[in-house]
């Protein structure tokens, strides 16, 4: 093993492991620890250092892990390693550190003789490779060597069971966590408690009523039980921890904290020879690690698997058994951090939700199915012995047919298309609001809970990549303002003055730089210009599918078989519906990958604005993908067909297609029902358990493991190795994005599918046991983060509220035949019912009318001549003065959708504004609890005072007294010295 001046050595006796060790340190309070502890370790007294959860002195834990890339050393690459190592303790030398030096490598291994040709080109690769393994190895050193700086405890090892992997164990001491918690401004429980009364006692019984009623619904975890005290939380304060129980300071940080100040500190670290200038995210980017994470706090199964958050985790949130349950949110929150616990949070929330939108929607779909024999239109339709016959729905193959034909689909249509769901469309506008409501009240909650109250968001370190641009943007500016050529030969003695000025004078500028918007607007034009092409993609698509839809129609109304040709409607429709999902699934994942590079373009300066900037992207792509085929279903098909005589066509050979005699209502519910439940079913959950377990499966074959190994070699890894083997945390950008889809797919269209809510309900109870899963036994352990709200979610899922109000009141007047059906109950019909509405509907077409090579092939189809045709449309007919012009019923039947949308519209907003003002943001108990808070804490901090006083007051007057005894006994010395000197004379 390499050695350097930061390492002291290990005797070969034990584990191949280096103790980091550095001098000089003691400026910020670091006590060091003896590097050589480990010769007096037994095994019985390293069981939890076995597990990996400890350093070697089996005290000190594990608080984050850094991997990195093991190349083997060869002969040509030794002398210039003890070269480099010298160097570098030269360069300690320089710094002031007094270290004896490293002792000196061992000689290399003369190198085997290879031919002249061979021994050139594998000279010229292995030089190349070992410059840059070297290259990685110094920064490495110079970053763990600042680490140690900030006083954080560095162990390494590189004799794993994961060949080619070396690991750098951190732990951060007590005197480092005390420091950035202050710097952090980290809130942590004081010793003063509180009793936490509810508002009322009337509101107390009540809420213990439920709790009692809904006991078995909880999870069993202490996290979960109501808590009668609660600690005064304060932000944490070296100069003030006499207020906190620091009794136990072991337990008082616990894990998820103490990597999550280990994370900060790695973040603002500086290394000067990585490609950028700031933190660990560079390091991991240019390759000098391979991996930085946190442990988990322990196994999951297995025998002898001591107790731990994680293990319960799984058992009581992450376990299919107890999905009926609800989540343990505090428990979640103390391991995974507050910003994953308030989105498990928001997705309870939000299912809970779910669950009485999925029993209306159920009522209105089985209103459907119960009315569906008394709805008039459809009787008219079935009876055959009406006998309307209908103009061909294609050119020359296509025959006359019985509108009978269509009794199937007009029924169906009824149990989507009733007025029933018009009532549950206003209902799922007013849930959405009351949805938003009881979030924002419930985040509030869990923020008080939580301490998170008075949280702000802290400015973010800036991005390596921004920090990079900065530099190469001053780098030239101090380019064009350095002095000519000839002006610097004038003065020779002056030059390392001048590099020295010229470095101040760049950082100076580093410092004031920033990326402007014209530094940027190549960026943001190569942005707009690649959103507009990937929607006109999506339109592409489907403008695809519509032609293959058209021409698949037609080649089957050819065919010779009389099945195919009766089920010609059914096949078009599921096979279109299916191509669909299969490019959704496709695109989803093009266009995410397209939004991550636009935004890496953009250089956002934080990683708060670059995740805004990818969400907001990828959201618009992937809605966008999602929704353009069910919108031309609901709003442009069947409107851009024209009238038989004069078509409108595609490539001047298809006919655009057009709706159903039931409308197209039924089309949109089986697209919508296939591309949501394809989407949840496939991606969603699918590929959330397959790919996982593939990459694992990857990463296993790339380590030379075999899988039927996989048990055998779980009981031999260590910790941090196992973890190592895990998927990483990608963010929470996935799991929110499918869920705002979803809610638009249950909220957007719910007009024409009503069982959607239904859908989403048991998709979410699989979806929250299959994250919990992923996140406590497919993931590495994310680093926690602070966060009092969902952030740029809700805004989406209110804009996503607003537009779905809008596209239900175009679905109702525009898809379905509510309008139709009010316009002739209330102005056409003779009897106020709905009797004669279909024939209202119809408009009569003269078979002579049809242009050359458009008419039937085969006109004697039905068995009769046919003379008139009817097709639906509100137009003249042929013997009015204006033959097939649109008729005064078609503008009556049009002011009166268009009017509904306006008053659909406006009213069902107001309602969910009203919603929005009656219900308040903050519930009232949670506010007396913080108001009680401030009360207390300046209760807290006026004794203090007072104590201080009393302290001081205290101190003076016994300094008053000591001056006056003083002064007492000054002055009898004095009175006794005259007759002293007397008695000597």
């Amino acid at each position: 093993m390499k050695t350097n001046e930061r390492y002291s050595p290990v005797p070969s006796s034990d584990k191949e492991v280096d103790i980091i060790d550095i001098k000089g340190i003691e400026d910020i309070g670091y006590v060091q620890q003896d590097a050589i502890i480990l010769n007096s370790l037994l095994p019985e007294e390293s069981l939890h250092c076995r597990h990996g959860l400890y350093f070697q002195d089996g005290r000190r834990r594990v608080d984050y892990i850094l991997t990195y890339h093991i190349k083997k050393p060869s002969s040509s690459r030794s002398r210039r390693s003890s070269r480099l190592t010298d160097n570098a303790f030269t360069r300690s030398l320089r710094r002031g550190r007094a270290q004896p030096p490293p002792p000196p490598p061992p000689p290399p291994a003369p190198p085997s003789p290879l031919p002249k040709g061979d021994a050139e080109a594998g000279g010229m690769a292995d030089h190349s490779l070992d410059y840059h393994e070297d290259d990685k190895r110094l920064r490495r050193e110079e970053f763990e060597g600042n680490l140690m700086e900030m006083g954080l405890e560095l162990e390494k090892d590189e004799d794993t069971k994961t060949p080619g992997v070396g690991f750098v164990k951190i732990h951060a001491p007590w005197n480092v966590l005390c420091r950035e918690a202050e710097f952090m401004k980290l809130k942590m429980p004081t010793k003063k408690v509180y009793e936490v009364k509810q508002s009322s006692s009337v509101v107390e019984k009540i809420n213990t009523f439920i709790h009692k009623v809904t006991d078995p619904l909880h999870p069993n975890t202490e996290e979960n039980r109501t808590q009668k005290v609660k600690h005064l939380s304060y932000p944490f304060s070296r100069e003030k921890q006499h207020l906190f129980d620091l009794s136990d300071k072991d337990s008082f940080f616990d894990s998820k904290t103490r990597s999550q100040i280990v994370f900060e500190v790695l973040k603002r670290t500086k290394c000067t020879k990585a490609k950028y200038s700031m933190g660990i995210t560079s390091l991991l980017g240019s390759g000098v690690y391979m991996a930085a994470y946190p442990l988990h706090d322990g196994d999951i199964d297995g025998e002898n698997v001591e107790p731990n958050d994680r293990k319960l985790l799984y058992e009581e949130w992450a376990s299919y058994s107890v999905f009926y349950k609800y989540q343990p949110i505090g428990l979640i929150r103390k391991y995974f951090g507050e910003k994953i616990g308030l989105y498990f949070a928001w997705l309870g929330v939000y299912t809970q939700m779910l669950i009485p939108a999925s029993l209306v929607g159920v009522i209105v779909f089985l209103y459907g199915c119960v009315t569906v024999d008394d709805d008039i239109p459809s009787m008219e339709i079935c009876d055959d012995r009406k006998s309307i016959v209908m103009c061909p729905m294609c050119d020359r193959v296509c025959s006359y047919w019985n509108l009978s034909i269509a009794c199937s689909t007009a029924r169906a249509s009824h149990l989507f298309d009733n007025p029933a769901t018009v009532f549950f469309s206003i209902f799922m506008a007013l849930w959405a609001a009351m949805f938003m409501e009881h979030w924002k009240r419930r985040q509030m909650r869990l923020n008080y809970e939580w301490d998170l109250t008075g949280f702000e968001d802290e400015e973010d370190h800036p991005r390596a990549e921004y920090e990079f641009r900065v530099m190469q943007k001053s780098k030239r500016r101090e380019m064009k303002t350095q002095k000519k050529p000839s002006e610097i030969s004038e003065e020779p003695r002056n030059k390392w003055k001048q590099t020295v000025q010229t470095a101040m004078a760049g950082l100076k500028l580093a410092e004031k730089e920033k990326l402007t918007c014209k530094d940027r607007f190549p960026a943001y034009m190569t942005n707009i210009v690649m959103m507009l092409l990937m929607i006109g993609v999506t339109f592409a698509i489907v403008f695809g599918v519509i032609v293959y839809r058209i021409s698949t129609k037609a080649a089957l109304h050819m065919s010779s078989n009389p099945t195919t040709r009766s089920n010609v409607r059914l096949t078009v429709k599921a096979t279109a519906a299916i191509i669909n999902l299969v490019v959704i699934l496709i695109l989803d994942e093009v266009y995410g990958a397209v939004a991550r590079w636009l935004t890496v373009l953009e250089v956002p300066k934080t990683d708060k604005s670059f995740e805004e900037r990818l969400i907001f992207k990828t959201f618009i792509l992937k809605f966008v993908n999602a929704f353009t085929p069910i919108i031309y279903i609901a709003f442009l098909r069947g409107r851009l067909v024209g009238r038989p005589g004069s078509y409108l066509y595609v490539f001047e050979s298809y006919r655009m297609e057009e709706c159903d005699h039931g409308g197209c209502l039924m089309e949109l519910c089986i697209q919508l029902s296939i591309t949501m439940l394809g989407k949840q079913l496939i991606q969603n959950n699918l590929f959330e358990i397959g790919i996982p377990k593939l990459k694992k499966l990857i990463r296993y074959i790339k380590s030379k493991r075999a899988a039927f190994q996989e048990e055998e070699r779980e009981k031999r890894l260590q910790r941090y190795e196992t973890d190592h083997f895990l998927e990483p945390f990608a963010g929470l950008t996935p799991e929110y994005m499918e869920m705002i889809i979803q809610f638009g797919f249950v909220t957007l269209f719910v007009a024409s599918f009503p069982l959607a809510p239904l859908f989403a309900l048991l998709n979410n109870i699989i979806e929250i046991r299959l994250d919990a899963k992923k996140f406590v036994a497919e993931l590495r352990r994310p680093v926690a983060a602070r966060a009092k709200d969902i952030g740029i979610w809700y805004n989406l899922l209110r804009g996503v509220a607003k537009v779905a109000v809008i596209v239900n009141a175009f679905v109702i007047s525009f898809t379905s035949d509510f309008i139709p059906r009010l316009v002739y109950q209330y102005m056409y019909s003779m009897d106020g019912s709905m009797h004669g509405f279909v024939n209202h509907t119809l408009s009569v077409f003269n078979v002579t009318d049809f242009k050359n090579h458009t008419a039937p092939m085969d006109p004697l189809y039905l068995g009769i001549p046919v003379h008139l045709c009817r097709y639906k449309d509100y137009r003249e007919p042929p013997w009015s003065n204006t033959p097939y012009d649109l008729s005064k019923e078609f503008y009556a039947v049009l002011a009166a959708r268009l009017a509904f949308v306006i008053v659909f519209q406006n009213v069902v907003m107001l309602m969910s504004d009203v919603v929005d003002w009656v219900i308040p943001d903050i519930p009232k108990d949670i506010s007396l609890q913080i108001h009680k808070e401030k009360i207390l804490m300046v209760d807290l901090f006026m004794k203090e005072e007072q104590g201080k006083l009393q302290v001081l007051d205290s101190m003076l007057s016994a300094g008053k007294d000591n001056s006056n005894t003083n002064n007492h006994s000054t002055v009898a010395r004095s009175r006794s010295t005259p007759h002293a000197r007397s008695n000597n004379y």
